[in-house]
């Protein structure tokens, strides 16, 4: 744990660098189709063989209920990135220290995302013909994509692992470590809501979402844990740039 708990203005730098390699690096990422399409049907078929349930299920299901649909879309194309900024604006605000413990944690699990963007590109089950699924955001709205484009910065090629269930789960475990209320376990539903969303509207496998969990768990398992002389302590100023934090005992 270093001296100083964080301070905004490096962390504003910090987290707008790794957004914007993180976004560079998908659009490198991009235009391996044929590749994409093939670790597609090894997935579907790796699934079936280990007789995981059937995504076309959770779609059929879904697509009973036309509003539900319509809100798995919307969640799916305004929650993810808002979630995770209002997290850990909250965090950083309220829990510095564990701000800090799963701010490293999620910098490192989303550049491990990255690397499975750039060495197994996966078309979504939207885009796979032997799924059976359909693109549930283009038939129902909100549209959140528009026709695969290998050079564009919007990767429809880089399912695998999801990142918005990988989020989710973060936000979820931030949450129930920083605080004590008796129904925070109540926040381990969004990233099974998340899971559910993905699938029924065809952007991603289960093993997407088992993947950006998993590789959550990796980063938890190299990041130290928060200080416990900091960990309780509530942050009581934004320790603005010129300003030095609390240091440790």
């Amino acid at each position: 744990m270093p001296a100083r708990l964080p301070r905004l203005l490096p962390e504003l730098v910090l987290l707008l660098c790794v957004d914007a390699g993180y976004k560079y690096g998908r659009k490198v990422a991009n235009g391996h189709t044929e590749a994409a399409y093939h670790h597609a049907d090894g997935v579907w078929s790796f699934e079936r063989a280990l007789h995981f349930p059937s995504e076309q299920g959770v779609q059929r299901l879904m697509l009973h209920w036309d509003w539900v649909v319509h809100l798995a879309n919307y969640l799916y194309a305004t929650v993810h990135f808002p979630a995770m900024v209002i997290f850990l604006g909250y965090m950083f605000a309220r829990h510095r220290a564990h701000y800090l413990w799963i701010r490293r944690a999620i910098v490192i699990q989303t550049l491990l995302a990255l690397l499975g963007h750039c060495f197994f590109p996966l078309a979504p089950p939207r885009l796979a013909p032997g799924t059976g699924m359909i693109d549930t955001a283009s038939v129902y709205g909100p549209a959140v994509y528009g026709k695969p484009d290998g050079d564009s910065m919007a990767n429809q090629f880089a399912a695998m692992p999801s990142l918005h269930v990988g989020w989710a789960l973060a936000i979820a475990i931030g949450l129930i470590a920083a605080t004590r209320s008796r129904y925070r376990w109540l926040w381990l539903l969004h990233p099974v809501i998340t899971l559910l969303v993905v699938v029924g509207t065809a952007n991603h496998y289960w093993l997407d979402g088992l993947a950006g969990s998993l590789l959550l768990a990796v980063a938890l398992a190299v990041v130290p844990a928060p200080d416990p002389a900091h960990a309780q302590a509530p942050a009581t100023h934004w320790a603005w740039p010129l300003k030095r934090g609390p240091r440790s005992a």
